[in-house]
């Protein structure tokens, strides 16, 4: 770790300042203002944020491009999806071996990959297929990391001192697959940098036993003298609780998700990647992009009568 704190002191890396400013992120208006905005530097007094990834200059593109999508069958039905697809085994809720789920649980689907591909930390953050501007596409970077896709299609923020290749290309796990370390490296606690801001609850990996079922079937006996509350819209593959009444699966409701294996319940069913306002336009995001706040467990009861 010295080492990595002495090549973030040569880079400029101001220590006090970014323990001062963890974020500046507004979690207001769009996704722009949050962190899955990706092109900005949530600490502007440093330069390491840009050691951890391309700056692509877009928003959007670190998850989505309007041509050339990963057509891999996991992931084809998410909208126009840019990024490495890697193929990983996950240990489900079922595996704990005490669990007392009535209902069949599988790998998880399109609407969880989607998040994972981030947060399971085996795919690096700037990993993507279509690069901005013409001639930048790997089919290879379909399914597997591509360095040298990575580094030679795109002017890169900052590089190894000496050297023309990038610093890293990080994913947010301990270790990055084209080597070298992680975010969680720096940004874990304790063991990582102190002035780093702790991303363990970001950090989800591959082992989902610990966290809220995804892949698991929705139960078709619903409402009064069960556990669970039906769902009251349907709109092509997905049911969802219709809190309106416009008959739309809106931002804000909680919806379940068919993608082959009948509704399972999987991470979009509670998330919402590009932020849900809290109340009005212009207030602030839901925590960890939830649909719907937790306040009073209103989320849990959406779902789940207790």
């Amino acid at each position: 770790m010295g080492l990595g704190i002495a090549l973030l002191a040569v880079l400029g890396f101001n220590f006090a300042q970014a323990a001062e400013y963890p974020t500046n992120f507004t979690n207001q208006g769009s996704i722009i203002n949050t962190r899955h905005n990706l092109t900005q530097n949530t600490t502007p007094v440093s330069g390491a944020m840009i050691t951890s990834r391309n700056n692509y200059g877009e928003v959007c593109v670190y998850c989505h491009t309007p041509h050339g999508a990963n057509d891999t069958p996991q992931v084809q039905q998410i909208p126009l999806w840019n990024r490495t697809y890697i193929s990983n085994t996950y240990q489900t809720y079922d595996q704990l071996g005490t669990s007392t789920l009535s209902q069949p649980v599988t790998q998880p689907g399109a609407n969880s990959l989607a998040c994972l591909s981030c947060h399971d930390g085996t795919v690096a953050i700037d990993s993507i297929i279509n690069m901005p501007g013409s001639g930048r596409y790997s089919a290879t970077a379909k399914t597997s990391h591509d360095e040298n896709h990575l580094d030679n299609n795109w002017a890169n923020n900052a590089v190894y001192p000496g050297t023309t290749r990038s610093l890293n290309h990080h994913a947010i796990g301990p270790t990055s697959p084209g080597g070298g370390v992680g975010c969680m490296a720096c940004h874990s606690a304790p063991g990582g940098l102190e002035v780093a801001t702790d991303f363990s609850a970001f950090y989800i990996g591959t082992d989902l036993r610990n966290d809220h079922p995804v892949g698991i079937l929705y139960p078709t006996t619903t409402g009064p003298g069960t556990d669970f509350n039906a769902t009251t819209g349907t709109r092509g593959s997905l049911k969802f609780f219709d809190t309106n009444g416009n008959s739309r699966a809106d931002t804000k409701e909680v919806r379940i998700y068919d993608t082959g294996e009948g509704y399972e319940v999987e991470c979009a069913t509670c998330h919402d990647p590009h932020g849900v306002p809290s109340g009005a336009p212009g207030s602030n995001f839901n925590p960890t992009f939830l649909r719907v706040a937790n306040t009073g467990s209103t989320l849990c009861l959406t779902c789940h009568i207790k």
